[in-house]
């Protein structure tokens, strides 16, 4: 039954583009009506027609601890008492500043913005500011928000919908984006050697979650950490999706290198509206008013954004069980996946990450990832929502888990998977 959420649909086409305020919401790509939401509760949402949902989207990532988490919750009303904005610094802002530095290996000075698009656009401009260079090298199926400069061959929505590049964007906004191939280093050596002096950074995600789940292979990584020294680039991991999500500090402690800016998003605003890009102390002093690179923001760092990831970053730093729970859950899912299927599939996982792929291939690059059989994965998607499994309407999104995920849960999940690919 979705028939309140069909109606919605309808009223929400004629006020708003497509019916949705971010492209992937509209489930176009699996053919179906999108769900509207009414409630959520840890490992459970439930939509406006009152079904109740195994939720594995957790809105993209943040919702870390699962829905409505009572410290957290309980913390931001507190906040709210005393106002919603001021434009004007806080104590709060300095101890979620505090918090990150202390967590996140690479950071010892961070701005706080309000998106993970806000944060990627800032630190590429502190890159370019930093070097005196224009270009910048990012990868093909990254995603890295939609800014005008880094909408060149995305993943997320821009590759679900097959338009990997927007319209309205000028071809002179994107002259000095450089696309290389991700887990290839010759692609990324043969760019340096092309333009040895013109590259500022080297963007990319450590794990790629924006093409589905693309894991970095051996040695990528810290191939990209030696050539951007040798070339005198900076490293900017954008670790919106994956900041605090494999580990307290990220992606760049779970894999043991450290660049030279980051960029964090969703966990670290504990569902609210949050983003932050740090990096070198050297390197951050370029942002006004320290230094000439310009940006601002007047909800930046807001007491009630940064209250939520106040209390979501100190119990991830409390619980220190919590990230061998969440790789636990997320294996039994992909064990159980591998083990039940009868038709093409691969099975990736970063810690609580997971990319189930319809295609015979080992999925390893964009390329790998886009051979996957899309409508294979719209009937799939069809089936467990129909048994009461959310999971992203999109081949090309990450499944995440929540420490909120019971062991029930866990084995419902996996029953209704099994059921649809062993047929």
């Amino acid at each position: 039954m979705e028939q309140k959420s069909k109606e919605l649909f309808e009223t929400a086409k004629c006020y708003i583009p497509g019916g949705v305020n971010s492209p992937v919401r509209a489930f176009g790509a699996v053919g179906r009506t999108p769900r509207f939401i009414a409630s959520a509760r840890g490992s459970r949402i439930v939509d406006a027609d009152g079904n109740e949902m195994i939720d594995y989207v957790c809105s993209w990532g943040p919702g870390i601890l699962g829905h409505a988490h009572p410290r957290v919750i309980e913390k931001v009303k507190e906040a709210c008492d005393f106002g919603l904005t001021y434009g004007a610094p806080t104590e709060k802002e300095v101890e979620l500043a505090k918090l990150i530095a202390e967590m996140v290996p690479s950071v010892e000075v961070s701005r706080l913005v309000n998106s993970g698009t806000e944060a990627v656009m800032s630190a590429i401009r502190v890159a370019r500011g930093y070097t005196g260079r224009d270009k910048i090298i990012k990868f093909k199926g990254c995603y890295h928000g939609h800014s005008d400069g880094l909408l060149v061959k995305a993943g997320s929505a821009a590759l679900t919908t097959s338009v990997p590049d927007s319209a309205g964007v000028p071809l002179d906004y994107t002259k000095h984006t450089l696309v290389a191939q991700y887990n290839d280093p010759s692609s990324v050596k043969a760019l340096f050697e092309e333009n040895p002096k013109d590259i500022a950074a080297v963007i990319v995600e450590p794990v790629a979650a924006n093409m589905g789940v693309v894991l970095p292979q051996t040695g990528f990584l810290e191939f990209l950490r030696d050539i951007t020294k040798m070339y005198g680039a900076l490293l900017i991991f954008d670790e919106v999706i994956t900041g605090f999500r494999l580990s307290p500090g990220g992606a760049q402690e779970y894999y043991h290198v450290t660049p030279d800016l980051t960029t964090l998003g969703k966990i670290v605003g504990g569902g609210m509206p949050i983003g932050a890009y740090g990096g070198k102390r050297e390197i951050m002093q370029m942002v006004s008013p320290a230094g000439d690179v310009y940006q601002a923001g007047t909800l930046s760092g807001n007491p009630i954004a940064t209250t939520a990831g106040i209390e979501t970053l100190k119990i991830l730093r409390e619980d220190s069980g919590i990230y061998e729970r969440l790789e636990n859950k997320a294996g039994k899912i992909a064990d159980a996946v591998t083990l039940s299927s009868n038709k093409d599939i691969c099975v990736n996982q970063a810690g609580s990450l997971l990319g189930i792929f319809f295609t015979s291939q080992k999925v390893d690059n964009y390329e790998s990832a886009v051979s996957s059989n899309t409508s294979e994965y719209a009937k799939y998607f069809g089936y467990l929502l129909e048994h009461g499994i959310y999971t992203a309407p999109s081949q090309f999104e990450a499944m995440f888990l929540s420490d909120a995920h019971t062991d029930e849960d866990i084995e419902i999940t996996c029953r209704v998977m099994g059921e649809y690919l062993s047929a």
